[in-house]
Protein backbone atom coordinates (compact mmCIF):
# COMPACT_ATOMS: atom_id res chain seq x y z
CA UNK A 1 0.00 0.00 0.00
CA UNK A 2 1.39 3.31 -1.01
CA UNK A 3 1.66 6.28 1.32
CA UNK A 4 -1.26 8.66 1.23
CA UNK A 5 -0.02 12.13 0.51
CA UNK A 6 -2.10 15.23 0.92
CA UNK A 7 -0.77 17.82 -1.45
CA UNK A 8 -1.59 21.48 -0.80
CA UNK A 9 -1.72 23.95 -3.68
CA UNK A 10 1.33 26.29 -3.76
CA UNK A 11 -0.81 29.31 -2.87
CA UNK A 12 -2.21 27.58 0.21
CA UNK A 13 1.31 26.53 1.23
CA UNK A 14 2.46 30.15 0.94
CA UNK A 15 -0.55 31.36 2.93
CA UNK A 16 0.17 28.76 5.61
CA UNK A 17 3.80 29.91 5.90
CA UNK A 18 2.77 33.57 6.08
CA UNK A 19 0.09 32.77 8.68
CA UNK A 20 2.64 30.86 10.77
CA UNK A 21 5.13 33.74 10.54
CA UNK A 22 2.48 36.27 11.55
CA UNK A 23 1.44 34.06 14.47
CA UNK A 24 5.07 33.80 15.66
CA UNK A 25 5.54 37.58 15.41
CA UNK A 26 2.34 38.08 17.38
CA UNK A 27 3.51 35.65 20.09
CA UNK A 28 6.93 37.33 20.30
CA UNK A 29 5.22 40.71 20.61
CA UNK A 30 2.97 39.42 23.39
CA UNK A 31 5.94 37.90 25.22
CA UNK A 32 7.81 41.21 24.97
CA UNK A 33 4.78 43.05 26.36
CA UNK A 34 4.56 40.58 29.23
CA UNK A 35 8.27 41.09 29.98
CA UNK A 36 7.80 44.87 29.99
CA UNK A 37 4.76 44.53 32.28
CA UNK A 38 6.71 42.27 34.63
CA UNK A 39 9.58 44.79 34.72
CA UNK A 40 7.18 47.65 35.49
CA UNK A 41 5.52 45.59 38.22
CA UNK A 42 8.89 44.77 39.81
CA UNK A 43 9.81 48.48 39.84
CA UNK A 44 6.43 49.40 41.34
CA UNK A 45 6.80 46.78 44.07
CA UNK A 46 10.34 47.99 44.81
CA UNK A 47 9.14 51.62 45.10
CA UNK A 48 6.31 50.52 47.38
CA UNK A 49 8.71 48.61 49.64
CA UNK A 50 10.99 51.64 49.86
CA UNK A 51 8.06 53.92 50.79
CA UNK A 52 6.94 51.45 53.47
CA UNK A 53 10.38 51.41 55.06
CA UNK A 54 10.68 55.20 54.95
CA UNK A 55 7.20 55.60 56.48
CA UNK A 56 8.06 53.10 59.22
CA UNK A 57 11.16 55.09 60.11
CA UNK A 58 9.13 58.31 60.13
CA UNK A 59 6.50 56.78 62.44
CA UNK A 60 9.25 55.62 64.78
CA UNK A 61 10.12 59.27 65.26
CA UNK A 62 13.23 61.29 64.47
CA UNK A 63 16.57 59.92 65.53
CA UNK A 64 17.85 61.24 68.83
CA UNK A 65 21.22 61.99 67.29
CA UNK A 66 21.37 63.79 63.97
CA UNK A 67 24.51 61.94 63.09
CA UNK A 68 24.52 58.15 63.05
CA UNK A 69 27.28 56.41 64.94
CA UNK A 70 30.00 54.77 62.89
CA UNK A 71 28.52 51.27 62.75
CA UNK A 72 25.00 52.47 61.99
CA UNK A 73 26.29 54.76 59.24
CA UNK A 74 28.13 51.94 57.48
CA UNK A 75 27.46 51.07 53.83
CA UNK A 76 28.98 48.10 52.01
CA UNK A 77 28.99 47.82 48.21
CA UNK A 78 29.50 44.39 46.69
CA UNK A 79 29.88 45.13 42.97
CA UNK A 80 29.66 41.46 42.10
CA UNK A 81 31.35 40.00 39.04
CA UNK A 82 29.05 37.56 37.19
CA UNK A 83 29.59 33.81 37.80
CA UNK A 84 31.95 34.09 40.77
CA UNK A 85 29.60 32.50 43.37
CA UNK A 86 28.11 35.95 43.91
CA UNK A 87 24.55 34.67 44.39
CA UNK A 88 25.69 32.14 47.00
CA UNK A 89 27.44 34.89 48.95
CA UNK A 90 24.60 37.38 48.56
CA UNK A 91 22.12 34.84 49.92
CA UNK A 92 24.07 34.89 53.18
CA UNK A 93 23.64 38.67 53.40
CA UNK A 94 19.89 38.27 52.87
CA UNK A 95 19.65 35.50 55.46
CA UNK A 96 21.45 37.58 58.09
CA UNK A 97 19.95 41.04 57.48
CA UNK A 98 16.95 40.69 59.81
CA UNK A 99 18.98 39.13 62.61
CA UNK A 100 21.88 41.59 62.34
CA UNK A 101 19.58 44.56 61.62
CA UNK A 102 20.75 46.02 58.33
CA UNK A 103 19.20 46.52 54.88
CA UNK A 104 20.08 44.64 51.69
CA UNK A 105 19.43 46.32 48.33
CA UNK A 106 19.96 44.95 44.84
CA UNK A 107 21.31 47.45 42.29
CA UNK A 108 19.27 46.43 39.23
CA UNK A 109 20.74 48.11 36.14
CA UNK A 110 19.03 47.94 32.73
CA UNK A 111 20.24 44.84 30.86
CA UNK A 112 22.85 44.36 33.62
CA UNK A 113 24.93 47.17 32.12
CA UNK A 114 27.92 47.58 34.48
CA UNK A 115 28.58 51.17 33.37
CA UNK A 116 26.26 53.87 34.70
CA UNK A 117 25.51 57.13 32.92
CA UNK A 118 27.01 60.24 34.52
CA UNK A 119 23.62 61.37 35.82
CA UNK A 120 22.94 57.90 37.29
CA UNK A 121 26.34 57.99 38.97
CA UNK A 122 25.33 61.23 40.70
CA UNK A 123 21.96 59.78 41.75
CA UNK A 124 23.58 56.58 43.01
CA UNK A 125 26.21 58.40 45.08
CA UNK A 126 23.52 60.65 46.56
CA UNK A 127 21.35 57.65 47.47
CA UNK A 128 24.20 55.74 49.07
CA UNK A 129 25.43 58.64 51.18
CA UNK A 130 22.21 60.37 52.25
CA UNK A 131 19.60 57.58 52.44
CA UNK A 132 19.63 57.25 56.23
CA UNK A 133 16.60 54.97 56.30
CA UNK A 134 18.67 52.33 54.47
CA UNK A 135 21.66 52.46 56.80
CA UNK A 136 23.42 50.33 57.68
CA UNK A 137 23.14 49.00 54.15
CA UNK A 138 24.51 46.22 51.97
CA UNK A 139 24.23 47.05 48.25
CA UNK A 140 24.97 44.45 45.60
CA UNK A 141 24.81 44.40 41.81
CA UNK A 142 26.73 43.90 38.57
CA UNK A 143 28.20 47.41 38.53
CA UNK A 144 31.81 48.38 37.90
CA UNK A 145 33.77 50.23 40.57
CA UNK A 146 32.73 53.85 41.12
CA UNK A 147 35.07 56.32 42.83
CA UNK A 148 32.92 58.19 45.37
CA UNK A 149 35.72 60.67 46.09
CA UNK A 150 35.13 62.24 42.66
CA UNK A 151 31.73 63.40 43.87
CA UNK A 152 33.00 65.21 46.96
CA UNK A 153 31.47 62.89 49.56
CA UNK A 154 32.93 62.95 53.06
CA UNK A 155 32.59 59.25 53.79
CA UNK A 156 33.06 56.59 51.16
CA UNK A 157 31.34 53.17 51.26
CA UNK A 158 33.24 49.95 51.94
CA UNK A 159 33.87 47.96 48.76
CA UNK A 160 34.19 44.17 48.77
CA UNK A 161 34.27 41.63 45.94
CA UNK A 162 35.08 38.08 44.87
CA UNK A 163 36.87 37.00 41.69
CA UNK A 164 37.45 33.65 40.03
CA UNK A 165 39.89 31.84 37.77
CA UNK A 166 39.14 33.58 34.44
CA UNK A 167 38.68 30.47 32.31
CA UNK A 168 36.50 28.74 34.90
CA UNK A 169 34.37 31.88 35.15
CA UNK A 170 33.92 32.06 31.36
CA UNK A 171 33.02 28.35 31.09
CA UNK A 172 30.44 28.74 33.85
CA UNK A 173 28.95 31.82 32.15
CA UNK A 174 28.88 30.07 28.75
CA UNK A 175 26.75 27.18 30.05
CA UNK A 176 24.67 29.46 32.28
CA UNK A 177 23.45 31.36 29.20
CA UNK A 178 22.34 28.08 27.64
CA UNK A 179 21.06 25.94 30.49
CA UNK A 180 20.60 28.29 33.45
CA UNK A 181 21.04 26.97 36.98
CA UNK A 182 19.21 25.30 39.84
CA UNK A 183 18.30 28.68 41.37
CA UNK A 184 15.61 29.51 38.79
CA UNK A 185 15.44 26.40 36.59
CA UNK A 186 12.28 27.44 34.72
CA UNK A 187 13.64 30.78 33.52
CA UNK A 188 14.36 30.94 29.78
CA UNK A 189 17.98 31.89 29.10
CA UNK A 190 19.31 33.99 26.26
CA UNK A 191 21.10 31.14 24.45
CA UNK A 192 18.64 28.40 25.36
CA UNK A 193 18.51 25.69 22.70
CA UNK A 194 22.17 26.02 21.71
CA UNK A 195 23.63 22.59 22.56
CA UNK A 196 27.18 23.35 21.41
CA UNK A 197 29.78 22.55 24.07
CA UNK A 198 32.42 25.03 25.16
CA UNK A 199 35.11 22.85 23.55
CA UNK A 200 33.23 22.90 20.24
CA UNK A 201 32.77 26.65 20.47
CA UNK A 202 36.51 27.25 21.00
CA UNK A 203 37.46 24.81 18.22
CA UNK A 204 35.16 26.64 15.78
CA UNK A 205 36.29 30.10 16.89
CA UNK A 206 32.84 31.09 18.21
CA UNK A 207 32.19 34.57 19.58
CA UNK A 208 30.70 33.41 22.90
CA UNK A 209 33.96 31.73 23.92
CA UNK A 210 36.41 34.14 22.28
CA UNK A 211 39.33 35.39 24.42
CA UNK A 212 37.71 38.86 24.42
CA UNK A 213 34.94 37.41 26.62
CA UNK A 214 37.54 36.84 29.34
CA UNK A 215 37.92 40.62 29.72
CA UNK A 216 35.53 41.28 32.59
CA UNK A 217 37.11 41.14 36.02
CA UNK A 218 39.72 43.78 35.18
CA UNK A 219 37.17 46.37 33.96
CA UNK A 220 34.89 45.67 36.94
CA UNK A 221 37.72 46.70 39.27
CA UNK A 222 39.07 49.41 36.98
CA UNK A 223 35.81 51.37 36.90
CA UNK A 224 33.90 53.80 34.72
CA UNK A 225 36.75 55.20 32.61
CA UNK A 226 36.60 54.44 28.90
CA UNK A 227 40.05 52.86 28.94
CA UNK A 228 38.84 50.30 31.49
CA UNK A 229 36.67 48.69 28.81
CA UNK A 230 39.34 48.77 26.11
CA UNK A 231 40.05 45.03 25.81
CA UNK A 232 43.68 44.24 26.57
CA UNK A 233 44.55 47.64 28.03
CA UNK A 234 47.62 47.52 30.26
CA UNK A 235 46.53 50.79 31.89
CA UNK A 236 43.19 49.21 32.82
CA UNK A 237 44.93 46.27 34.52
CA UNK A 238 47.25 48.57 36.47
CA UNK A 239 44.28 50.70 37.58
CA UNK A 240 42.36 47.57 38.60
CA UNK A 241 45.30 46.46 40.73
CA UNK A 242 45.56 49.90 42.30
CA UNK A 243 41.86 49.95 43.15
CA UNK A 244 41.96 46.42 44.56
CA UNK A 245 44.72 47.41 47.00
CA UNK A 246 43.63 50.94 47.85
CA UNK A 247 39.84 51.07 47.44
CA UNK A 248 38.63 47.58 48.41
CA UNK A 249 38.35 46.46 52.01
CA UNK A 250 38.65 42.79 51.04
CA UNK A 251 38.64 40.80 47.79
CA UNK A 252 38.24 37.04 48.02
CA UNK A 253 38.37 34.25 45.46
CA UNK A 254 35.60 31.81 44.58
CA UNK A 255 37.85 28.85 45.22
CA UNK A 256 38.33 29.94 48.88
CA UNK A 257 34.93 31.50 49.56
CA UNK A 258 34.55 30.15 53.10
CA UNK A 259 37.81 31.81 54.18
CA UNK A 260 36.62 35.09 52.64
CA UNK A 261 33.40 34.89 54.66
CA UNK A 262 35.32 34.02 57.83
CA UNK A 263 37.54 37.10 57.45
CA UNK A 264 34.52 39.34 56.85
CA UNK A 265 32.80 38.02 59.96
CA UNK A 266 35.91 38.70 62.05
CA UNK A 267 36.45 42.20 60.65
CA UNK A 268 32.86 43.39 60.10
CA UNK A 269 30.68 41.55 62.64
CA UNK A 270 28.01 44.28 62.42
CA UNK A 271 27.00 42.72 59.10
CA UNK A 272 28.49 39.24 59.04
CA UNK A 273 28.05 37.87 62.57
CA UNK A 274 27.04 34.22 62.11
CA UNK A 275 27.99 34.13 58.40
CA UNK A 276 30.63 31.39 58.61
CA UNK A 277 28.36 28.95 60.42
CA UNK A 278 25.51 29.77 58.04
CA UNK A 279 27.73 29.12 55.03
CA UNK A 280 28.82 25.77 56.41
CA UNK A 281 25.39 24.53 57.46
CA UNK A 282 22.76 26.65 55.71
CA UNK A 283 20.67 25.34 52.83
CA UNK A 284 21.15 28.39 50.60
CA UNK A 285 24.93 28.64 50.67
CA UNK A 286 25.54 26.44 47.62
CA UNK A 287 22.14 27.06 46.07
CA UNK A 288 23.16 28.32 42.66
CA UNK A 289 24.89 25.80 40.42
CA UNK A 290 25.10 26.05 36.65
CA UNK A 291 23.51 23.00 35.06
CA UNK A 292 24.83 20.90 32.16
CA UNK A 293 28.33 22.33 32.62
CA UNK A 294 31.09 20.28 30.99
CA UNK A 295 34.71 20.88 31.95
CA UNK A 296 36.88 22.00 29.02
CA UNK A 297 39.65 19.75 27.72
CA UNK A 298 43.34 20.51 28.20
CA UNK A 299 43.56 21.40 24.51
CA UNK A 300 40.80 24.00 24.89
CA UNK A 301 42.42 25.53 27.96
CA UNK A 302 45.82 25.62 26.25
CA UNK A 303 44.33 27.41 23.24
CA UNK A 304 42.75 30.12 25.42
CA UNK A 305 45.94 30.51 27.42
CA UNK A 306 47.79 31.56 24.27
CA UNK A 307 45.79 34.78 24.29
CA UNK A 308 47.29 38.00 25.69
CA UNK A 309 43.88 38.77 27.16
CA UNK A 310 43.93 35.58 29.22
CA UNK A 311 47.48 36.37 30.37
CA UNK A 312 46.36 39.77 31.65
CA UNK A 313 43.17 38.54 33.32
CA UNK A 314 45.10 35.66 34.88
CA UNK A 315 47.81 38.03 36.10
CA UNK A 316 45.13 40.12 37.79
CA UNK A 317 43.55 37.00 39.31
CA UNK A 318 46.91 35.79 40.64
CA UNK A 319 47.56 39.27 42.04
CA UNK A 320 44.22 39.24 43.88
CA UNK A 321 44.79 35.69 45.13
CA UNK A 322 48.24 36.57 46.51
CA UNK A 323 46.83 39.62 48.30
CA UNK A 324 43.95 37.60 49.79
CA UNK A 325 46.26 34.85 51.00
CA UNK A 326 48.58 37.45 52.55
CA UNK A 327 45.68 38.98 54.50
CA UNK A 328 44.47 35.54 55.57
CA UNK A 329 47.92 34.47 56.73
CA UNK A 330 48.04 37.42 59.14
CA UNK A 331 44.49 36.91 60.42
CA UNK A 332 44.11 33.18 61.05
CA UNK A 333 45.96 30.17 62.39
CA UNK A 334 45.52 26.54 61.40
CA UNK A 335 45.00 23.81 63.98
CA UNK A 336 44.09 20.21 63.22
CA UNK A 337 43.14 21.15 59.67
CA UNK A 338 40.77 23.95 60.71
CA UNK A 339 41.29 27.72 60.54
CA UNK A 340 40.82 29.92 63.58
CA UNK A 341 40.63 33.71 63.68
CA UNK A 342 43.38 35.28 65.76
CA UNK A 343 42.40 37.25 68.85
CA UNK A 344 43.41 40.92 69.19
CA UNK A 345 47.18 41.02 69.02
CA UNK A 346 47.95 44.57 70.10
CA UNK A 347 47.36 46.70 73.20
CA UNK A 348 48.12 50.20 74.47
CA UNK A 349 50.62 51.13 77.18
CA UNK A 350 52.66 54.07 78.52
CA UNK A 351 49.61 56.28 78.38
CA UNK A 352 50.36 59.89 79.45
CA UNK A 353 49.56 62.17 81.10
CA UNK A 354 48.59 60.01 84.03
CA UNK A 355 45.14 60.61 85.47
CA UNK A 356 45.01 61.67 89.13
Amino acid sequence: MGLLRIMMPPKLQLLAVVAFAVAMLFLENQIQKLEESRSKLERAIARHEVREIEQRHTMDGPRQDAALDEEEDMVIIYNRVPKTASTSFTNIAYDLCAKNKYHVLHINTTKNNPVMSLQDQVRFVKNITSWKEMKPGFYHGHVSYLDFAKFGVKKKPIYINVIRDPIERLVSYYYFLRFGDDYRPGLRRRKQGDKKTFDECVAEGGSDCAPEKLWLQIPFFCGHSSECWNVGSRWAMDQAKYNLINEYFLVGVTEELEDFIMLLEAALPRFFRGATELYRTGKKSHLRKTTEKKLPTKQTIAKLQQSDIWKMENEFYEFALEQFQFIRAHAVREKDGDLYILAQNFFYEKIYPKSN
